[in-house]
């Protein structure tokens, strides 16, 4: 928004390649009368002075030619280029021939045309030499009366940049009456912003004398003007806690402001100040508006940003607001959306549970619609949301099944398959609606046309398909129908001729799949296969398209070449004959034709897998894994393998139970975790509210804690940490026997690096011109050249330089002091160490779900191995001390590291700033002779977090 610091000179390079300008042809163009020659001139000197040209005899030319004229245009650049050119001597002296343009500044002053007297005002302000403005302060003081608004707006600006000056208090002792006076019967909105400004810096008892005596009007003041309101109220309460009470009452009314930059700015102002109920609550409600009521997705973010700080800090409030918050689900952008449900997720509770589950059930049919933009990435967002409620609310569950099941035929895989999680883990976690699961996969299931979802939907039958008989049967025809009428296709018998079947020929042209590796849980690789899509039977024909929507989803899937899935259909059906065998709940005879039918099913699978002429016809080969669990499932139905029932029917859920088990107790820890950094500590202030007293007292005051209020007032909440931080953050920059001492803090907020870099004179002459010369490698732009000093014997001098990030690729920040020195024709140069811009700055930990992350890492095309070397000597410390250097999270769940097999396989996985994803996999072992062997392999989609993070690991790994 907007903000009123004080402005500063700033300078910018201009590269061109054209012939160097000569200083001849610029003093023939001035020295004529063509006002456009003398324009085209001007711009061609002021770019050379720029570029670092010197035209040391062209001034006396300016003077004769130039400051006589009349053009407006030339007169503009007349004060770009004093402005540009050095108006001192080595010894910080004004030149002599200054003083020539005295005269022609006080008559630009004085002149009858207001636009020369404002532009003449203006350039004032960038001035920095006493001796230059003593003689024009009377005119800038008469200027401040004057008729036009324009002139009287920078005439302000010009008495304060000579008012900020070392002896500003000396040439002007006056000026804040003079502004104050001046202010009083201002009319003009800008003019009375620039006064009232000036006096918030430098008479701020002025400032708040004025700002109480239009008390009952500054809700109908411009937003420039509110905004300096707001600055001031920051400054007052910042030095005195003890008066912001009477400035609660003016930010409340300013929160009704029209303007939303005040809005917002009254919202941050507010909880800045105070953190009573009711002001976070004014200031949550504020920002909500404007969540709804802007339309620049920008704000949106911004303001969503915001009420992530207030949750974070203020739960209770903003769980009263958390249906507004869920108004941003209306904006069409993505981001938005997410960042609106993450907040929305950490607010549930048991009384808002059911409002939150209704408001994602009429956003997620909304997805059904295909108007709706990136509708099926809106619907994954809609189902993981639904699946975090359902978790920690189960009797949420049953409302939101029936609406999930539909989206299990969906043709976006990714929300299908959060769906079949959600169902699959809902199961488990809530018995009461085993029955309704199971009865609504059955009816969905013929319509699952997604390998790895009918896959999941076959293992949720197997497993929790035991109620009864019936029930067992019912799912064993329901995957028989599935899968269609054996055998799978048409074999031409010894003779030639085609044996007759009840199946007709390939239903669909079978297309060889694409096979591309992928990590496994464990962090090995495995062979991963992307069958073609169904629908594209043949191109252009839609009879084979429409033949290809009429085949059973198993029988396509088969046919496409997916025997990993025909490993999952025999294993289902062998679990279901099994759990039939142990029931006892049929008809030895039902039973056996059962158990006959079933293995026919597995042997027309491997016969499909295993025929030349379906090989021929491009299916891809049965592979060795699949074979050989399918024979595992034929020894079984066939009754070789007696003593494995158990693990059939018993252990595999078992497994799963336990997976879940261990991952609801890391959830609670981590809530536990959570909840113990709010705790109360055992010294901290209590405040007793009833026994205030209230007299004069707001209800903000009333409810505010003191101890809290001073605190964040002053900053001292954190002035350890932060002086621990600043003394980790200090680079030093040149050598203890320079000239010049200097060194930096480097502070990085995001797309932002601050550079101050503190330089001491060690010498006992005056250094001119001292300046720091900066340059960037890598994805990092420096905003603006940091302006020249004059450094005492023995001085200091704090500079600061402003540095854009852009990515998360490793930099460096390289450059030089240069001054000069009294006694020295030349220009010394100190040059200064290097900086290097670490990722971890970056960086944050974050989590996610693991099929994301394997969605990620099959997704993402840069991959960074680095070998382990280091000197560790057990996995798990190793593992530890990578988690520590990187920031990153570690997704393994302790129970899958803990034991010791002299072999770990973990991932990791963060976030950076701008929002890029890491992941790394690290996979170690312990050698025979007792050292750590292995690789660390990272994976991103740019190319410059995967090389820094590697770079990081080579560093760090050997602790």
């Amino acid at each position: 928004m907007v903000s009123s610091k004080h402005e500063k000179s700033s300078t910018f390079l201009v590269s061109t390649d054209k012939a160097q300008v000569s200083q001849n042809e610029i003093r023939e163009a001035l020295e004529s009368s063509d006002e456009d020659a003398k324009v085209a001139a001007m711009e061609k000197a002021i770019t050379a002075i720029l570029a670092g040209e010197q035209f040391p005899t062209l001034f006396i030319t300016i003077v004769r030619y130039v400051l006589p004229s009349e053009n407006h245009m030339v007169q503009k650049l007349l004060l770009l280029y004093l402005e540009t050119i050095e108006k001192t001597d080595a010894q910080g002296k004004l030149l002599p021939e200054m003083i020539l343009i005295c005269q022609n500044l006080r008559n630009n002053l004085q002149h009858p045309n207001e636009y020369i007297r404002g532009v003449t005002l203006r350039f004032l302000c960038r001035i920095h030499e006493e001796e230059l403005l003593e003689p024009l302060v009377p005119s800038v003081i008469a200027n401040l009366e004057h008729r036009h608004s324009y002139v009287r707006k920078n005439a302000v600006l010009a008495l304060t940049a000579i008012f900020n000056l070392p002896k500003g208090e000396l040439l002007v002792p006056d000026a804040p009456e003079l502004v104050e006076r001046m202010l009083q019967n201002e009319q003009d909105l800008s003019t009375r912003r620039n006064a009232f400004v000036m006096l918030a810096d430098h008479a701020q008892d002025k400032a708040v004398s004025y700002l109480f005596q239009q008390i009952d009007r500054v809700a109908d003041w411009g937003d420039i003007l509110q905004i300096a309101v707001l600055d001031l109220i920051r400054k007052v309460c910042r030095t005195s806690p003890d008066q912001k009470g009477k400035y609660i009452k003016i930010i409340l009314a300013l929160l009704q402001s029209r303007s939303t930059a005040v809005m917002y700015e009254c919202a941050v102002t507010l909880v800045s100040l105070s953190s009573a109920p009711t002001a976070v609550r004014a200031a949550a409600n504020c920002f909500c508006q404007l969540l709804v009521t802007h339309s620049d997705n920008n704000v949106k973010l911004i303001v969503l940003d915001r009420l992530q700080e207030l949750k974070d800090r203020h739960r209770d409030v903003m769980r009263e607001l958390l249906m507004d918050v869920l108004r941003a689900l209306s904006a069409p952008n993505l981001d938005i959306r997410k960042k609106a449900l993450d907040i929305a997720l950490d607010l549930i509770d048991a009384r808002n549970i059911d409002e939150v589950v209704g408001v994602l059930k009429k956003e997620a049919m909304k997805t059904q619609s295909r108007e709706l933009e990136k509708g099926p990435e809106y619907r994954q967002l809609l189902v993981q949301a639904i699946h975090t409620c359902a978790v920690r609310f189960p009797e949420t569950a049953a409302s939101v099944l029936h609406l999930l099941c539909d989206f299990l035929s969906d043709t976006n895989t990714a929300s299908a398959l959060d769906v079949i999680f959600f169902i699959r883990e809902i199961i488990e976690t809530n018995p009461k609606l085993h029955d309704t699961i199971i009865e609504r996969l059955m009816d969905t299931f013929p319509a699952i046309r997604a390998s790895r979802v009918c896959a999941c939907a076959l293992w949720i039958i197997s497993e929790y398909c035991t109620r009864s008989a019936e029930e067992i049967a019912a799912a064993v025809e329901m995957i028989k129908s599935c899968l269609g009428p054996l055998p799978l296709f048409k074999q031409r018998g010894e003779d030639g001729e085609e044996e007759e079947a009840e199946a007709t020929s390939l239903p669909i042209p079978i297309q060889a799949a694409a096979a591309r590796p992928a990590v496994l849980a464990d962090g090995s690789y495995a062979t991963q296969t992307a069958l073609p899509g169904e629908s594209a039977a043949v191109a252009g024909s839609a009879a084979a398209a429409s033949a290809a929507s009429n085949v059973p989803n198993l029988r396509a899937l088969l046919l496409g070449g997916d025997f990993f899935l025909g490993a999952i259909i025999t294993a289902t059906l062998t679990k279901l004959v099994l759990r039939l065998r142990a029931l006892k709940g049929l008809p030895p005879a039902s039973l056996n034709r059962l158990s006959a039918d079933v293995m026919a099913a597995v042997a027309g699978i491997l016969r499909l897998g295993e025929s030349a002429a379906a090989a021929a016809a491009g299916v891809h080969p049965l592979d060795a894994d699949s074979r050989d669990r399918m024979a595992t499932c034929l020894r079984a139905l066939a009754g070789v393998d007696e003593g494995m029932e158990r693990v059939w029917l018993h252990d595999c859920r078992a497994s799963f139970a336990n997976l879940i088990a261990d991952k609801q107790r890391r959830d609670a820890a981590e809530a536990k975790q959570e909840k113990a950094r709010s705790v109360c500590q055992p010294d901290e202030l209590i405040d007793f509210h009833h026994l205030k007293m209230r007299k004069g007292l707001s209800k903000v005051e009333l409810e505010d804690s003191v101890a809290s209020d001073l605190a964040r007032a002053t900053g001292m909440a954190d002035a350890a940490a932060t002086a621990t931080n600043r003394l980790n953050k200090i680079v030093q920059l040149t050598g203890f026997s320079d000239p010049i001492y200097a060194e930096a803090y480097v502070t990085v907020h995001q797309y932002d690096i601050v550079l101050d870099v503190s330089v001491i004179n060690r010498t006992q002459a005056t250094m001119q011109n001292v300046s720091l010369e900066l340059a960037t490698m890598g994805d990092l732009k420096l905003v603006e050249r940091p302006q020249s000093y004059t450094l005492a014997p023995r001085g200091t001098q704090s500079i600061r330089a402003n540095i854009k990030v852009s990515s998360t690729e490793t930099g460096a920040i390289f450059g030089n002091l240069v001054y000069e020195s009294t006694g020295y024709a030349d220009r010394s140069v100190v040059v200064l160490a290097d900086i290097h811009i670490d990722i971890m700055d970056y960086i944050v930990p974050a989590s996610c779900a693991d099929t994301q992350f394997r969605a990620m890492w099959a997704e993402f095309e840069w991959e960074n191995k680095v070998a382990v070397n280091t000197s560790f000597e057990e996995p798990a410390d190793f593992l530890d001390h990578i988690i520590a250097s990187t920031n990153m999270r570690c997704l393994t769940p302790p129970s899958a590291l803990n034991g010791d097999c002299g072999f770990l396989a973990a991932n990791l996985y963060a976030r950076s700033v701008f929002g890029e994803d890491a992941l790394v996999n690290v996979s170690v072992e312990k050698l025979a002779d007792g050292r750590l062997g292995g690789y660390i392999r990272i994976r991103s989609k740019t190319q410059g977090i995967a090389l820094s993070l590697g770079d990081k690991l080579i560093l760090k790994q050997k602790g």
